[in-house]
């Protein structure tokens, strides 16, 4: 959110109209979320969801959000080799660079989107429980309630951003940002070991 403002987000246009150009990126934040919620669901289907299943998938994602909180914080590459997959290629190169340069709304709205499948800690602890709907349509509709959760905070932060654009504001959000996504990763193992351990544990506790 503070990368795109600063780089994208044009400071002399009206009020108004930087606050369409956040909320077309958001919508297109949440079109990607339903469609990740659609395939997880799908996905979720496929699979005989056990309490041991069900505990070793949000373990693994657990250990998945340490390494990229880590990672934020510079410790180690992790998400840097993930992100550099995604970077060699020409056709996502062109992609973005057109998008960051085009003023209009729906440029925001794409962008949104392709921001919608960069790696979230956030986003795959909301995948993860569109996966155990076992169901597409519920899957998507998981995803939808989350990002339009998201609106109001992300919407205030973007528009709050731009009056930090000279400062060390971002480096000190992506610390507390790495912080807050290794907390949800250990949660997230908990919750993953209490579920494999716990005899009174339900499948639908974690809808």
């Amino acid at each position: 959110m503070v990368a795109y403002t600063t780089a994208k987000v044009d400071s002399s246009k009206s009020k108004a109209y930087q606050f369409l150009s956040h909320l077309f990126y958001n919508f297109g934040r949440i079109t990607s979320y339903v469609i990740i919620g659609v395939i997880f669901g799908a996905l979720g289907s496929i699979f005989i969801w056990s309490k041991t299943t069900m505990g070793s998938f949000y373990i693994i994602i657990g250990i998945f959000m340490i390494l990229m909180g880590y990672s934020l914080m510079g410790k180690i590459k992790f998400l840097t080799s993930i992100e550099s997959s995604l970077a060699t290629s020409s056709f996502v190169k062109r992609a973005f660079s057109k998008l960051i340069h085009s003023k209009s709304l729906s440029s925001f709205f794409l962008l949104g989107m392709l921001n919608g499948f960069l790696p979230c800690g956030f986003v795959y602890f909301f995948a993860a429980s569109a996966a155990s709907t076992a169901s597409p349509f519920w899957g998507g509709v998981v995803m939808l309630v989350f990002g339009l959760s998201t609106i109001p905070a992300l919407l205030s932060f973007g528009l709050f951003v731009g009056y930090f654009k000279n400062t060390s504001f971002r480096e000190i959000m992506i610390k507390l940002a790495s912080l807050v996504i290794m907390g949800f990763g250990l949660y997230m193992i908990h919750k993953g070991y209490w579920f494999i351990t716990d005899p009174n544990a339900s499948i639908h506790t974690c809808h």
